[in-house]
């Protein structure tokens, strides 16, 4: 199958538009449509809606979609791979995923200095919660994940990167603020809580399993998502959560958001690289987690 067609209809079906998708491929509009016109003859499909205002793909359109993005993916790992050579400056794309803790606060930094370093690469992040980060590395979407926790997929090896502090943030105001409180209190204020999927969640769930509680889900009253929803809720006084210490440093440093500490519980996950099984990394992706190795504690 012609990858010059499935770029286009890609492209098109990214930006809801021929004209943009022309403009970012480099190519006329015509010569858009012409791709896309090719492509449904052979497959004998319509894949595109062109009835609105916007260009929408039909439901064999969302099919091939899915799938042609993972043949560019290949595909482009299939170049930087023949073209890679030991020496040489490092150069093509790096398309990496990270959870919402480190996706937060240390990969972004640790992506800017590889880029700094290696000005010929061109780094895409997907941050989201670690169950959704898993699945791109499984499905090749992604080249590799940095995720909070190491869910189960037989298609996904994990690698220890570091180890991260979870603590019990509250407002400073709070009762709980600079105590240590015994699981009684705890039991008796239920927290803020991310989303099923979060890293952070999971490791809570096992650690108060651990200590012979059980998370009350029919009394949690707000489940508000991914990190930097409950953040913002503590930060407003309304409600304590379980956080990655390195995502809440900056408002610790002010004094925004105060910690406790559980009596028996001393929460912590390991931050993990996720990568497909059986997959070569691409050497963008190998440089860039070398580099990372170097510098995280």
């Amino acid at each position: 199958m012609d990858t010059r067609q499935l770029a286009s209809f890609c492209a098109v079906v990214d930006h809801e538009s021929f004209s943009l998708a022309a403009e970012q491929l480099g190519v006329t509009q015509p010569a858009v449509s012409l791709q896309i016109r090719s492509l449904e003859k052979r497959l004998g499909r319509r894949l595109l809606d062109r009835s609105g205002r916007r260009v929408e793909p039909t439901e064999a359109g969302l099919r091939l979609y899915r799938t042609a993005q993972r043949m560019l993916a290949l595909e482009q790992q299939l170049v930087e791979e023949v073209a890679d050579a030991s020496e040489g400056e490092l150069a093509g794309k790096l398309q990496i995923g990270a959870s919402t803790g480190p996706g937060g606060s240390v990969v972004p930094l640790l992506l800017c200095e590889f880029q700094r370093a290696n000005p010929s690469v061109r780094i895409s992040l997907t941050v989201s919660d670690t169950q959704t980060i898993v699945d791109q590395v499984a499905e090749r979407e992604l080249a590799a994940g940095i995720v909070g926790a190491a869910r189960r997929h037989r298609g996904v090896t994990f690698e220890p990167l570091f180890r991260d502090q979870v603590v019990l943030a509250c407002p400073p105001g709070h009762r709980f603020a600079g105590r240590t409180i015994t699981l009684e209190e705890l039991q008796a204020e239920p927290p803020v809580v991310m989303q099923e999927g979060a890293g952070v969640r999971q490791v809570i769930d096992d650690a108060l399993r651990a200590a012979g509680l059980r998370e009350r889900h029919s009394e949690v009253k707000l489940e508000l998502g991914l990190q930097e929803s409950v953040k913002s809720a503590v930060a407003a006084g309304h409600g304590i959560t379980f956080i990655s210490r390195s995502a809440i440093e900056a408002e610790l440093s002010t004094g925004a958001i105060a910690t406790a500490r559980v009596e028996g519980l001393e929460p912590a996950r390991e931050i993990s690289l996720a990568t497909a099984t059986g997959r070569t990394i691409p050497r963008t992706a190998s440089a860039f987690l070398e580099f990372a190795r170097e510098r995280l504690p």
